[in-house]
């Protein structure tokens, strides 16, 4: 019987049960890690203020190229709702086809999205053009998320998502509205920093099912595998 609680799983030995309950120690020690990561999330003081009010075309994949709208940042803010969520996806102007780890993150924020939405104000912010953009999000099926394109605009520059306009980089941000303006709250910055040796920067594994799964498994997620953006086999039924 475990040291932690009184559950038994079908025919385990006592080797796996000591082995089992030193990593549920851990795991516990893990969660109460996360939470107080979560807590200094919270308390960090406001950032900048958003000064420039950014132009954007915005549209959702599921209602067509004749429904793109020019919007202003301030009004990816629905009413009543005061904290933004950003992804700044990987998707430059002149490139062939996105990034493959920023589809897979994307497809499934997009499976959350309609729990998101009840709590949150929730886009996708690329630099390709809207047109490019819907075309690839209707390609993965994607629906009831916003699209935008920072297509001429100095947002990717300024909130570190571009390094010169064909050099992008992977990055999530929250602003939050209050009576004094919009300010920057948050961005995930483990990936501006180098990575222990063996890993990638791992910016948005607390958030990212594909690699939390691999990670419960005995083959882990690899040292060499990542996703792409097509299979050659079929997925399994």
């Amino acid at each position: 019987m475990s040291a932690f609680h009184d559950m038994e799983f079908p025919g385990e030995s006592a080797a796996y049960r000591e082995a089992r309950d030193r990593l549920l120690d851990a795991e516990r020690e893990l969660r109460r890690q996360v939470e107080t990561v979560a807590e200094l999330r919270r308390a960090l003081p406001p950032g900048g203020l958003v000064h420039d009010e950014y132009r954007f075309a915005s549209g959702f994949a599921e209602r067509g190229d004749d429904a793109v709208e020019t919007i202003g940042f301030s009004e990816l803010f629905a009413p009543g709702k005061d904290t933004l969520v950003i992804y700044q996806f990987m998707f430059a102007p002149g490139a062939k086809a996105p990034c493959p780890m920023c589809t897979a993150f994307v497809d499934s924020l997009v499976g959350a999205a309609p729990h998101l939405h009840q709590r949150v104000n929730l886009a996708v912010v690329a630099k390709a053009p809207i047109e490019r953009l819907l075309a690839f999000a209707r390609s993965r099926d994607w629906s009831g998320i916003r699209l935008v394109s920072a297509a001429g605009t100095q947002f990717n520059t300024d909130y570190n998502a571009e390094r010169g306009e064909e050099r992008q980089l992977p990055v999530l941000s929250v602003f939050t509205r209050s009576a004094n303006g919009i300010h920057h709250t948050y961005s995930t910055e483990l990936g501006y920093m180098d990575a222990d040796p063996g890993q990638n920067p791992r910016h948005l594994d607390m958030m990212w099912p594909l690699w939390n799964v691999l990670d419960m498994t005995p083959e882990g997620r690899g040292a060499d595998w990542y996703p792409s953006l097509n299979y050659a086999e079929a997925v399994p039924a």
